[in-house]
Formats: C-alpha cells, structure tokens, sequence
C-alpha cells in the first residue's frame, strides 16, 4: 500500500514557504480556493486557460442551473464579496450560467485580494516537481512542484508552486459517443454533425437544428436541458423533430421526481411529459458502435445490428478527466472512475447512486504526490454527481491543510440535497 504524506505544509522548507499555490483554472471551484487562500493570507496563482474566468461555463451560460443560488456561492468568496458591498442574489432562484458568471463569478474575480493573481490565456501543460520526475524520491515532498506554461504565442515557461490545487474541471474533455469508451468508428466521415453538450437551441443555433431531426444521446441532466429546448424550437419551427437515445433501459436517472433539488426534479418530470406525449421519441438500450453518413444523415449503428437515422447528433455522454498533464505526479486514482481512491467509493455509479455524497476533504482528496489536490469537477473523475456546494467544501478542507490548520481541516461538513435515484443493478445514477 502506499503512504500519503499528510504532514501540513507549515512544516516545509523555508523556500517552500516563500512560493505562492498554484491554481489550476478560474471557474467557481477554483475562484473559492483563492477566496479561501486570501481569507490566510496565503499567496496564491490562478492560472486559466481561456480568455475570462469562468470560460467553461459562458460556453453554457445559456442554461439555467437547477441549482438555487443559496447552493452556488462559497462561503468565504460571500465574506470577501461583502466588504465590497455585493448582496447575496435571490437564494431560492436558479440563475443561468451567464448569470452566474455576472453576478457571482466576475465581481468575486475582480476583488483585489484576488485579481491581481489571475494569469489569463494560460494553460498549463504539465505538473512536475523542480528537477524530479515522479521515480525520484529521496526529499521529494521539500521540493517545489514546477508547472509548465504554455501561451497563446506558443511560448513557455516553468514556475514553481509550494503547492498545486488542480481546478480545471473536466468541461473540455468529453467522453466519446461510442458505448466502448473509444470514438465510434466513422465518426471522421460525420463530424460536422456532431455537436458538443448544450447547444443553444433556442439562441445562437436556433437556425442550425430549425426543420432538422436531431437525436440527443445521453441519460444525464445536460441532455434534459437539450431535449426540452429541442421541443420547445418543435412548436416553433415545422420540421423540427427530436429523438432521444439511451444507453440503458430507462431514464430513470433524469426523470425521477423525487428529488429535494426542486430545480433538478422538475427538469426531469418535463422531459418525462415530453416522452409520454410523443413530442420527444425514446430509443433505448442502445450501444452505440460506428456511425456512418447515410444520404447526408448521420446512421447509427448499435452493438446488437440495429442503426438510427438523424439529421444531426447532440453528444451528450459525460466527461472525464484529462491526465495526461499529471504523468510525473505521483497519483492514487480509483482504476474505474478516475477520482481519487479514497473518493472513489462515493460517487461511483456501479456502487453509490443516490444524491447523498458524504463529507470529504484533504484526506479522502490526497495523493502520495504530497500538497497536491484534485478538486471540483475534475475530482468526480468520470461520476456525474458533482454539485459546487461539494467543490467549496473540498477546498476550505484543502486550504486549511495548507495552512496547516489540521483541526479546520479534518472537520468536514457537508450537507447537500439528495434524490430519489438510487438503482445499481439498472445502471442509474444521479
């Protein structure tokens, strides 16, 4: 078995001291850390690939979170944001991404405890430490992590950290259509009708799906979200159809009702309508293997012979983590979900489905790669359980590890609203 290295930074070389925390993406995840950083006074660096904080939620900020607001803002961002004379929004309310950005997101970034430390346009290509490749061991925890930076001019740079929050989510790493985990074959001939998660049907891409048949694949709520506004262009637009394919028997997973996110369950209860009425039609247990382009439509092909016709195909298949820039840390990560081990258990489908994640932090989220962390989205792995109220708590704990503050930190509290689904044997989960 391997040890972790769960001794608190305060005890590091007075070098490591001198080094601020890097963060790893400017989103809501990684905003809370700094917010928490700030609140010790620790240095901190946030590092976001995109070109405004939050960047991969404005690509869906069309979408209205079933999350209310009294679950979305962290609590020490709130403290910050307070001394600036920002008001908590409407707690009952479910803002859309773009909101959340606006009124939330922006303003928590622009504080001065924390804008000055934010490095936009760059991407982090690779974790490390200074001189070490992850075989080496001898003083490995006393020595600094090195990032590598790469910018939009195709430069790069090292920098050093004491120690690294990894907040980069997993929105730019969608999982494949194809039901064995790799691109189904022949998806190079159909590309260009292959769409991202949450297209804004009823905004941007109106023209793009009016008069068309799209098909939706995915049992999780994004699909919801495009299946409702696929029915709604429907009424609007002659021509429009809509089908919805599932990999399982049934959408339990999305159209269950018993769920104390009144947002979530009412997204699953309209989808439900819309299949019993006829206005969205059901494929289900549906494999997919290859696609192929028949006449100018997109065929799908299933592992059991049968194939499905559409104009064009919204992938809505989950997301997972991307690794690869972390191949010389020293990692403990779950071999079926990707989350870290001690996570794992959880929030993975096969084993846990209901809503109810219980309390981690630092410990659950440590590696033998000592002061560094997964968190957020990414922390998930390949789970789709992951709500924000879970991502701020992970970093208080996490922070307060840092700080060496190991009372704060083993004391984790979490409390978040469950669902109804909970159906291992048929593959649900929530």
């Amino acid at each position: 078995m391997t040890l972790l290295d769960l001794t608190p930074r305060v005890q590091a070389s007075s070098r490591l001291d001198t080094l601020p925390v890097a963060i790893i993406g400017a989103g809501p995840v990684g905003l809370a850390t700094a917010a928490h950083l700030a609140q010790r006074g620790i240095a901190f660096t946030i590092f976001e690939k995109g070109s405004a904080i939050g960047d991969a939620v404005r690509a869906w900020g069309h979408t209205r979170l079933f999350t209310p607001w009294e679950h979305l803002v962290d609590d020490a961002a709130r403290t910050l944001l307070a001394d600036t004379g920002w008001e908590d929004p409407p707690a009952a309310v479910a803002p859309t991404g773009a909101a959340l950005v606006a009124d939330y997101l922006e303003p928590l970034a622009a504080h001065p405890a924390i804008a000055p430390h934010i490095r936009l346009r760059t991407e982090v290509a690779a974790v490390s430490r200074e001189g070490m490749d992850r075989t080496r061991t001898t003083g490995r925890s006393q020595v600094p992590f090195a990032l590598r930076l790469t910018h939009p001019d195709g430069s790069a740079e090292d920098i050093a950290a004491r120690a690294v929050v990894d907040a980069s989510g997993t929105w730019s790493h969608p999982s494949p259509l194809g039901s064995s985990g790799l691109p189904p074959l022949g998806l190079e001939d159909v590309s260009d009708r292959i769409l991202p998660p949450l297209p804004d049907v009823l905004g941007r891409d109106r023209a793009r799906f009016a008069g068309r048949h799209t098909t939706v694949v995915g049992a999780g709520h994004s699909a919801a979200n495009t299946l409702i506004a696929l029915a709604t262009l429907a009424k609007l637009e002659p021509g429009t159809s809509v089908t919805w394919l599932i990999r399982t028997s049934n959408a339990k997973r999305v159209t269950t009702a018993d769920d104390e996110l009144e947002g979530r369950g009412a997204l699953g209860s309209r989808v439900e309508r819309l299949v019993d009425s006829g206005r969205v039609a059901l494929v289900d247990s549906f494999e997919i293997s290859a696609l192929s382009d028949e006449e100018g439509q997109v065929r799908l092909h299933s592992t059991d012979g049968r194939h499905h016709d559409a104009d064009l195909v919204v992938a809505n298949t989950g997301f997972r983590p991307d690794l690869d820039m972390l191949r010389e840390l020293r990692l403990e990560l779950d071999d079926i979900v990707e989350a870290p081990r001690r996570l794992a258990p959880m929030i993975d489908p096969n084993l846990h489905s209901c809503g109810t994640v219980e309390p981690h932090g630092y410990r659950e989220l440590s590696h033998p790669e000592a002061g560094f962390f997964i968190v957020g989205m990414k922390s998930y792995g390949r789970a789709p359980t992951f709500l924000l109220r879970t991502g701020y708590e992970q970093v208080r704990s996490v922070v307060a590890w840092i700080a060496g503050d190991t009372e704060a930190a083993g004391r984790v509290e979490l409390a978040l609203p469950a669902t109804g689904v909970c159906d291992v044997d048929g593959g649900g989960c929530c």
